[in-house]
């Protein structure tokens, strides 16, 4: 079984990153770099970069920022679909259990050093070490063989559907060996990327600026001479800075929508990237026991009004949805949208079946921005007997807490799209999203089955969704349709498939 991707100029990348604005730099926003004058582009952020190592990038709108000092193995591209970067080939063995990897001979990191084989060992091994939030994107790399300078083997313990994913994800980030594990690699990044941080221009947790690199390996990648990431964790900050042209491109939300529409921005609104809703992650019962019943779980289902909620909090932009995989993942199955119909009384009764007549309370994380889905969420829930208690998130901890099974049930956005990364993510023992390492024989063989059933996997898939839908591992609520806005008039920006915000590379400047 072999896939492989040769490297051409017109395989690679297009536009490059934002999320503040132009002006802010002192540039022009429009133009290429070099002729007009300087080019900058600025983004609204979410939320800070806590760590600017590589291991600790995030996924999906999250690993953006990183995008700027790192490049990685392999990339998605704006359809979704893989291509080369710093592996300009890539094959697997008859098993699929060793890929080997042909790299560039090109490139060297910001600090001078070359990259090259060894820097790609260097940098997988310690990612299966170190990383927090994605350790699970390698749980299957046994060993990284050094052929020559420019080939490397991953042996696989066993086959990984999602391991090229992964490539072009956060455990492909690549970084100069010399910064690999080192203290200043949380604030100072070190990679082969299009932009260095300017250490002197960055405000911690206000705005971290880049400028481009002299002498990178792809220039037709730098669209900007200057990036800055502007924190605005806020939607209406959001809002009022791409107002103002402090920003050139931010996510917002369906509550600014229209005031970001009718003030003439343009905005990326027709596509749904992440479904919204409770994660059940302590299906054991280990901090809370109610959990470990399935009632209860069920019960949590029954008690929500999915449709209210998507008119309440998301103005309509959204789906109603009772499963943690989307139309497009071949995992998705219609009939399971209809398992769980709101109704309080089903609710109250299953909580009495399992010995809860006066009700269960559950504590969640409040990540800020989401105070009215948890408020509404708290008065439907109240009406079948179960307490919500929001305590506020500490975000510079709340994925190391998660990971260490310090928290029963977060609300967060999820990715939705491909199934296997779902499993990977969600489902798996050892993942971020699975940190009590529940399993069942049921579900582990499934997902055996399905590690290895190639392009029959979409059956197998849906058994797996069908599964953890009647065993209430979630509490899904709805997909949401992602609101994008940018400046027209400076910025160009093209989608990105299952990324809120979409990547570095899709935005270039106007002209």
């Amino acid at each position: 079984m072999k896939f492989t991707k040769p490297a051409t100029a017109a395989a690679l990348l297009v536009p490059v990153l934002a999320l503040a604005s132009c002006t802010a730099g002192g540039g022009e926003s429009s133009g290429s770099g070099g002729e007009g004058g300087q080019t900058a582009l600025t983004i609204g952020m979410l939320g800070d970069v806590t760590s600017w190592a590589s291991e600790d990038a995030h996924v999906g709108h999250g690993l953006v920022p990183h995008q700027a000092p790192y490049d990685s193995l392999l990339r998605r591209d704006e359809n979704g679909e893989l291509q080369p970067m710093l592996a300009t080939e890539w094959s697997y063995d008859d098993s699929a259990t060793a890929l080997t990897l042909e790299l560039r001979d090109d490139v060297t990191f910001s600090d001078g050093s070359a990259f090259d084989a060894e820097a790609v060992k260097t940098n997988l091994e310690h990612f299966q070490e170190d990383a927090l939030r994605q350790a699970s994107q390698l749980s299957v790399l046994d060993s990284v063989e050094v052929v020559d300078d420019d080939t490397v083997v991953l042996h696989l313990t066993e086959p990984d559907p999602s391991l090229e994913f992964h490539l072009g994800q956060a455990a492909g980030l690549m970084a100069s060996p010399d910064s690999v594990g080192a203290e200043s690699s949380d604030t100072v990044p070190v990679g082969s990327g299009p932009y260095v941080m300017d250490e002197a221009a960055t405000v911690a947790g206000s705005s971290i600026v880049f400028t481009a690199r002299e002498d990178y390996w792809a220039p037709e990648l730098q669209k900007y001479d200057r990036l800055e990431l502007r924190v605005l964790e806020d939607v209406s900050a959001r809002l009022n800075a791409l107002q103002s042209g402090q920003v050139d491109a931010t996510v917002l939300d369906a509550t600014t929508f229209d005031q970001a529409e009718g003030a003439g921005f343009e905005i990326l609104d027709d596509y749904q990237v992440d479904w919204h809703g409770l994660t059940l992650m302590d299906r054991d019962g280990e901090l809370n026991p109610a959990l470990a019943d399935v009632r209860v779980r069920q019960a949590l289902n029954y008690a929500v009004d999915r449709e209210a909620l998507v008119e309440q909090n998301e103005r309509g932009h959204g789906t109603a949805t009772t499963q943690p995989f989307g139309p497009e993942s071949g995992a998705f199955v219609d009939e399971l949208d209809e398992r769980y119909p709101h109704d309080p009384e089903r609710a109250r009764d299953l909580l009495s079946e399992a010995g809860y007549d006066d009700g269960v309370a559950i504590t969640v994380p409040l990540v800020p921005g989401w105070d009215a889905v948890h408020a509404a969420l708290r008065q439907q829930l109240s009406e079948a007997g179960i307490t919500l208690e929001s305590e506020p998130a500490q975000m510079n901890t709340l994925f190391g807490d998660i990971a260490q099974g310090k928290v029963e049930i977060f609300y967060f956005n999820l990715f939705q799209s491909e199934a296997w990364v779902n499993v990977q993510q969600l489902l798996a023992e050892g993942t971020l999203y699975n940190p009590f390492n529940t399993a069942d024989p049921e579900l582990t063989a499934l997902i055996d089955e399905m590690r290895v059933a190639g392009e029959d996997s979409d059956e197998i898939a849906q058994e797996i969704n069908e599964y953890v839908v009647e065993n209430a591992w979630f509490v899904p609520l709805y997909r949401l349709d992602q609101v994008v806005a940018y400046d027209g008039d400076a910025v160009d920006v093209v989608k990105q498939p299952q990324q809120a915000l979409p990547s570095l590379y899709n935005f270039s400047p106007v002209g």
